[in-house]
């Protein structure tokens, strides 16, 4: 399952990427919003990062005007490690280094072409494991301020 969610900046967008999936016939969720009325991106990243943490295996796309909000709300969730990529390479790296299960869109920065091709170039790729392994642990068992 991949779940889909955006404030009001990236409400076109959202909807291109659920026809681009669901045309490749993946399983998608749209959490909305469905509109674009003012919304606080805070409010659609917690509730994406709930459904992926609820959902094992499941993957989560988040979209904002920079991708900056999206990716710091995102990443306050144990378990969510949510990267913000602007090229494929960037795309690539995060699944294979970072075992990335949300991918952070900048609406504002990207054309809709290039928003499929960093999206298909994520889901290509899986985590490479090995020495990138323990540093995903470390990630995940919360880094020490001293």
């Amino acid at each position: 399952m991949i779940f889909l969610s955006t404030d009001h900046a990236g409400i076109k967008l959202k909807q291109e990427l659920v026809d681009f999936l669901l045309e490749k016939k993946l399983e998608v969720q749209d959490l909305g919003p469905f509109s674009e009325e003012s919304s606080d991106y805070p409010d659609f990243a917690q509730l994406l990062c709930r459904h992926v943490l609820n959902s094992p295996n499941s993957l989560g796309v988040l979209i904002c005007g920079s991708g900056i909000g999206m990716s710091i709300a995102a990443n306050r969730f144990k378990g969510i490690r949510a990267a913000l990529v602007w090229n494929e390479d960037t795309a690539r790296l995060s699944r294979q280094h970072n075992n990335a299960n949300v991918l952070v869109l900048p609406a504002r920065f990207i054309t809709s072409d290039e928003a499929k091709k960093l999206l298909e170039t994520w889901l290509s790729f899986e985590f490479e494991g090995g020495r990138h392994e323990r540093r995903v642990q470390k990630i995940e068992s919360g880094l020490s301020n001293s």
